[in-house]
């Protein structure tokens, strides 16, 4: 569905089902680069069992207008605004990656507009190597490479995707390819210079899953461990042999993790 949100038009994956006030809310969202596609697998399983399903394109991304949100702080501002635009009192948060910080940052900006989260391919610090800072700033295909390459895991990149007629690798080099100029990296920088993690994390007060990659080059266990240490009411599950994309490379397994 199309939504305005902030008066700039938002595009909203709801897994085929219209949202119904009487039921809970999950916003699902999405990593650095990509859009709501990345919940393709999942999104549907919770509007077809008792949620309404929000999915969004974040600004600037996949189908929705304007520009990309340039901090952390500002999306989760947003996601605050989205679910009260979608006319949801509240939500439960699930977030990838970049998706996961803001997800953190909006349960402590936002107490009143979350009820728990689930946080996968996080990390307590979120740091952006220089090579792929400059080359997404440079909007060079370098960046598409790298986030492809480190984003997926040891058997991924085999072709070891469990749902047939799938390539892993090269859906995500077209979703990267098909974002607009500087979104890429307009997030990226967002994750490098977010700082607020930890202090953060000490604010949440609902329960928060966090769902880490044995095998995540981009956000390493150790470092998602790190930010459930600083969490008040927290369990942690390690997909064994994932890496950071756990909901394309084992979409069971995160499923079982989430509903658990």
């Amino acid at each position: 569905m199309q939504l305005k949100v902030n008066g700039i038009d938002t595009f909203i994956a709801c897994g085929g089902r219209d949202f119904d006030a009487a039921l809970p809310t999950v916003v699902m969202l999405h990593g650095a680069g990509f859009d709501s596609s990345t919940w393709s697998l999942h999104s549907r399983w919770f509007a077809h069992h008792g949620y309404n399903l929000l999915a969004p394109d974040l600004p600037g991304h996949g189908h929705s207008a304007g520009s990309p949100l340039t901090s952390i702080a500002e999306l989760a501002d947003w996601t605050a605004t989205l679910i009260a635009a979608a006319g949801a009192k509240d939500a439960w948060l699930i977030g990838h990656s970049m998706g996961s910080l803001i997800a953190l940052e909006t349960a402590a900006r936002h107490p009143d507009r979350v009820t728990k989260l689930s946080l996968l391919g996080t990390s307590a610090a979120m740091a952006v190597g220089p090579e792929l800072l400059q080359n997404a700033k440079d909007n060079d295909q370098g960046a598409i490479d790298m986030v492809s390459i480190w984003g997926l895991g040891f058997h991924a990149e085999l072709g070891g995707c469990q749902l047939p007629g799938l390539w892993m690798h090269g859906g995500a080099q077209r979703v990267l390819k098909n974002t607009a100029r500087d979104v890429l990296y307009a997030d990226l920088n967002a994750c490098n210079s977010y700082q607020n993690a930890t202090a953060a994390a000490a604010q949440v007060k609902v329960p928060v899953t966090l769902i880490l990659g044995e095998r995540d080059m981009m956000t390493p266990q150790k470092s998602g461990k790190a930010l459930a240490a600083a969490l008040p009411h927290a369990r942690t599950v390690v997909l064994p042999g994932a890496g950071h994309m756990m909901m394309l490379e084992q979409p069971e397994e995160t499923l079982a993790a989430l509903r658990g």
